[in-house]
């Protein structure tokens, strides 16, 4: 546990098991808003070939709608949790990883 919380750069165990409920509460809800969201724009596995490659763009698009989606919800979610300052340097950290650093200049 002290080695987690050094490599974040944080103080207590509290702050450990909210950023743990953060992170589990918005990959909940990114899955569970993906399909309404999908449904509505019209991305059904029903509308994809019973083939391999149906399935495989099925959830091609699924992981590209809930990607985005995944992003925002964290920084919501860790400000509602008052930690946005924690996700905010993690979103930067992942999106520059992706090579998406273009973003936050």
């Amino acid at each position: 546990m002290q080695k987690l919380k050094k490599r974040w750069g944080i103080d207590s165990n509290f702050q450990i098991v909210i950023i743990f409920i953060v992170f589990a509460i918005t990959g909940s809800s990114s899955v569970y808003i993906a399909k309404p969201f999908l449904v509505l724009i019209g991305i059904e596995r029903t509308n994809f070939s019973d083939a391999f490659w149906g399935g495989f763009i099925y959830w091609t698009l699924r992981i590209a709608v809930i990607f985005p989606l995944y992003q925002i919800l964290l920084v919501i979610y860790g400000w509602l949790f008052g930690q946005f300052k924690f996700f905010w340097n993690f979103e930067k950290k992942m999106l520059s990883r992706l090579g998406l650093a273009f973003l936050f200049k």
